[in-house]
């Protein structure tokens, strides 16, 4: 991805509670944005809550917060409102159509311009009139029983979302494990195929879990730690097993111990699963 020009900026219309101004304050210090513009905002104390809420943000992102205008932020950025309440069809244009905040990470991902996320204030949001100025609408999806999120909550979601514009790198590894090597993944293979021929004498059934036990090492990539162990269980299973065999289990009945073969019946047929 090409890297872009500027970082969006936060906008916060109207906040009427310094501490959500710390919270989004400190989201964005957590993903990586750092200019953030408020619209009649109130007094925000350097003792008072929106320093108190915002952690590490309270040394730079909150101190260096501009006071500007809704029509500055219109007439100069490429802007993306938020709402927890969207109109469903076409018929109005004031809330439809949408994105969700992945939904606009993936068309930011394709531009690079002045970006403005603009939240509304408390409880009522950006009305109609502040949303018919901005160019488009994000909004979360959430319980249709209960959709309008805290103002704190809401930004973080979003700021959370789009990481991948915002962040070079996070405290997470490159990988989240390392997989094991293929060669003593294969040993553990032989260690179970021979722990399964003393239990399980039909080859048709062993052959299946076979392909089953590759299919789910395969999804889960185990480390070298997680293979090791599982192949001193199983060596262990041998070695306490020895020349055992459980024989041929058909019909469900009892068998001849190391012979495969049921009691009475020298050939008998594999039962289907």
């Amino acid at each position: 991805m090409a890297p872009r020009s500027e970082a969006p900026v936060v906008v916060v219309v109207d906040p009427k509670t310094p501490g959500n101004v710390g919270t989004i304050a400190r989201a964005m210090k957590n993903f990586g944005l750092s200019e953030l513009k408020l619209v009649n905002p109130p007094e925000l104390d350097e003792d008072g809550e929106a320093y108190g809420f915002a952690g590490h943000a309270r040394e730079d992102v909150l101190p260096n917060a501009e006071e500007v205008t809704f029509e500055g932020v219109v007439s100069e950025y490429h802007t993306v409102g938020t709402t927890a309440i969207t109109n469903e069809d076409s018929r109005k244009h004031t809330r439809f159509p949408f994105k969700t905040p992945v939904e606009v990470r993936e068309s930011l991902e394709r531009v690079d311009t002045r970006t403005a996320l603009v939240f509304g204030r408390e409880g009522t949001g950006l009305d109609n009139a502040e949303l018919q100025r901005l160019d488009e609408v994000c909004s979360i999806p959430a319980s249709a029983e209960y959709p309008v999120l805290n103002l704190g909550q809401a930004a973080t979601i979003l700021l959370y979302e789009l990481r991948t514009l915002t962040v070079d790198e996070t405290q997470l590894p490159d990988v989240e494990r390392e997989r094991a090597d293929e060669a003593e993944i294969d040993r553990f293979y032989d260690f179970f195929e021979g722990f399964h021929r003393r239990i399980e004498n039909r080859e048709h059934k062993r052959e299946k879990t076979r392909v089953m036990m590759r299919r789910l090492l395969g999804r889960a990539h185990p480390t070298e730690r997680e293979i090791t162990t599982l192949t001193g269980i199983f060596r262990r299973a041998n070695d306490l097993l020895g020349d055992r065999s459980f024989g041929d289990h058909t019909d469900g009945k009892e068998t001849g111990e190391g012979t495969g073969e049921a009691e009475g019946d020298a050939n008998p047929e594999p039962t289907p699963d």
